[in-house]
């Protein structure tokens, strides 16, 4: 076995990058540990400005043969790479927990299923893809949407090869080259997505994969002239140094940002859904964007549903992820636990009371945790902490209901309990959120619209959205009767 290859519960993974088509290592590495236990899985190359430039290089000279391959065969070879992730679910699944601390059955049932849904989405939206040819004044319109360049994809460690197939998948069916950037706390598995999609057939240099630290080779890769598209999920601070630095070449951007999500619970809802919701938000250790990490609670209700959701997070089992029966893992690192934990005292100090939680469990694990007083102002209202903490306020009207949960710089989405449908649709018009969902939560269709409003995000993707993002679109204007009869 290589130097360059680790074996990570039996399954071999390169710690190099790919570019063009080969595995290239760097001079130096990082250390890349395990959130379960905090044991060290391996060393990882560690990118510099040499191996973004050359990934870009790779993926610039891969781009017309790839733009000019046919939409059909593009669609096959996504395909393929689907029928690859499928096979190797098992091997995913146990990496990426392994690398990230997510639940292994999550993975195994959902996670990487949805992996190969993306790939295989996005390969059957490209046959579809079309718009209607329209008249002007008896000329004919016709939209096309064309490749756009090399594209840079910023990835986050949360759900890494998901979010990630979220944006390679639909920039290689548009035609466009990839060169993707993996979180360095969560690398693995796009290591064994470049092995995947090499055995799938795509050809060298269409994508590429580079690892190590944001603020070693974020700029190069974002401000080379040679990208044509930047698609990035993840903090505020980040997308804006990024955006800075695509402001030289103008590339456009697609940022999928941070959110403070509201769970509006009125009194007329039936509880027992609503604490179910409320308890979801505890998913992946509360390391997900799209949480309703707010619970705006009716007055009336408030104390019934308070109690039924100590009852029901009381059930919940935090531990080894790996175990079918856990359903909270880890915090992904220590940096992010002692974040999480800085916000939770903060607010305790301020004055805010844990019902349950508001402690550490120990160097990887945070307690799940509920805070009740707490001022709609407060750092701990107003601000990301991605993990397991959540805040519970009240209201009397659905007016206020509507003014708290639009009174954050935020707005990704919104999620809404009640059994009133009149009120349903009055309240969801008003909120501020690229996505809402009334009486359910985290119901995702690859066809709609995602992103986020305000400092959750710029832009859209899914469906045609994601096409017109990684494409340019075109519109051909002909006139009529201007042919000459070669017949």
């Amino acid at each position: 076995m290589s130097e360059h290859t680790l074996t990570v519960a039996g399954v071999a993974v390169d710690t190099r990058h790919w570019i063009g088509g080969r595995r290239v290592a760097s001079a130096e590495t990082f250390t890349d540990v395990s959130p379960i236990d905090g044991s060290v899985i391996g060393e990882i190359s560690r990118g510099t400005a040499l191996e973004a430039a050359a990934a870009v290089a790779a993926a610039k000279a891969a781009f017309p043969a790839w733009a000019a391959t046919s939409r059909a065969e593009r669609a096959r070879i996504l395909h393929a790479v689907a029928d690859g992730v499928e096979k190797r679910i098992e091997d995913l699944s146990i990496v990426e927990t392994t690398d990230n601390g997510a639940l292994l059955r999550s993975h195994r049932r959902g996670v990487m299923p949805r992996v190969a849904h993306n790939f295989r989405f996005f390969a059957d939206w490209l046959l579809k893809l079309e718009h209607e040819d329209f008249e002007t004044r008896g000329h004919t319109n016709h939209v096309s949407w064309d490749p756009a360049g090399p594209s840079v994809l910023i990835t986050p460690w949360n759900a890494p090869l998901m979010l990630a197939t979220w944006k390679v998948a639909p920039a290689l069916a548009a035609g466009n080259t990839v060169v993707l950037k993996p979180a360095e706390w969560s690398p693995l598995t796009a290591s064994l997505l470049a092995d995947i999609a090499a055995e799938a057939g795509l050809p060298a240099g269409v994508l590429n994969v580079v690892q190590g630290y944001g603020s070693e080779i974020g700029d190069a890769l974002t401000s080379h002239p040679d990208v044509r598209r930047i698609s990035f999920t993840g903090s505020v601070p980040t997308a804006r140094r990024i955006a800075e630095s695509a402001a030289g070449n103008l590339t456009p951007l697609s940022l999928e940002l941070g959110g403070k999500s509201p769970l509006l619970v009125f009194a007329d809802a039936d509880l027992d859904l609503a604490v179910d919701l409320a308890v979801e938000q505890y998913d992946n250790a509360g390391q997900v964007c799209l949480a309703a990490t707010r619970f705006l609670v009716e007055e009336s209700v408030a104390e019934e549903f308070t109690r039924r959701f100590v009852e029901k997070a009381a059930t919940l089992t935090q531990g080894d992820p790996r175990h079918e029966t856990t359903d909270i893992g880890p915090n992904i690192h220590p940096r992010q636990l002692e974040k999480i934990d800085a916000f939770v005292q903060r607010a305790l100090a301020a004055g805010a009371r844990a019902v349950i939680g508001g402690h550490r469990k120990d160097t990887q694990y945070y307690a799940p945790t509920l805070l009740t007083d707490v001022a709609q102002d407060s750092e701990i209202v107003q601000e990301e902490v991605f993990g397991p903490v959540l805040t519970l306020q009240t209201f009397s009207t659905e007016e206020e209901a509507v003014r708290l949960a639009n009174d954050t710089r935020f707005g990704l989405a919104a999620t809404l309990a009640t059994a009133d449908a009149e009120r349903a649709e009055r309240v969801t018009a008003q909120l501020v959120a690229g996505t809402v969902w009334v009486n359910c939560f985290f119901v995702r269709d690859l066809q709609a619209p995602f992103g986020g409003s305000r400092h959750s995000g710029v832009g859209r993707e899914g469906g045609t959205w994601s096409f017109d993002f990684y494409c340019d679109v075109k519109n051909t204007v002909t006139a009529p009767n201007g042919w000459k009869n070669h017949g």
